[in-house]
């Protein structure tokens, strides 16, 4: 959920940052083709070529901008995604997260509170080996770690529970 979370505030800011380099050539575009030329001319063309490529980029400001965007920025436009995708698989994975530790009560188990708890380790557990798989840690740790930031949010969720009288019946 983290990562989904992290993915939408990147590509949010990608897109801020898109719109400042839009403005900049729309008010500066001399100052964005000399961007572009010392860019070229770091990548190995002659200053010349550097400047003739810079200058034929900015008269089409699309082009300048997806050029901007790759050279300077770093990022490809057409990589950040949809918003409506982003808050939809956002909206399931939160949704996914959240039904796991009613499953024991909605299969009407003799103890569904336990089972709620195993059941939830276990997902924490798995969750955090296959997040290991992108972050390149071990297995085991990432799975304890997410046991235990998991069982911290839990512990906090029922001592707030408690606190404002909420119970299990």
């Amino acid at each position: 959920l983290r990562r989904i979370h992290f993915r939408q505030i990147q590509r949010e800011f990608f897109e801020k940052q898109l719109g400042i380099e839009k403005e900049e050539l729309e008010q500066y575009p001399e100052e964005e083709a000399a961007e572009l030329a010392l860019i070229f001319e770091a990548r190995g063309l002659t200053k010349p070529d550097a400047e003739r490529t810079a200058k034929a980029l900015i008269v089409d400001p699309e082009k300048a901008l997806d050029t901007l965007a790759r050279e300077e920025l770093g990022l490809n436009p057409s990589d950040l995604g949809s918003p409506l995708v982003a808050a939809l698989s956002s909206f399931a994975a939160f949704l996914l997260g959240a039904a796991i530790p009613l499953l024991p009560f909605l299969a009407q188990l003799h103890r569904p509170e336990r089972a709620s708890i195993y059941l939830s380790l276990v997902c924490l557990f798995g969750m955090g080996g296959v997040l290991s798989l992108f972050t390149g840690r071990s297995a085991l740790s990432s799975g304890l770690r997410m046991v235990l930031l998991g069982s911290f949010a839990g512990a906090c969720t029922f001592f707030l529970g408690r606190l404002l009288g909420v119970q299990l019946s």
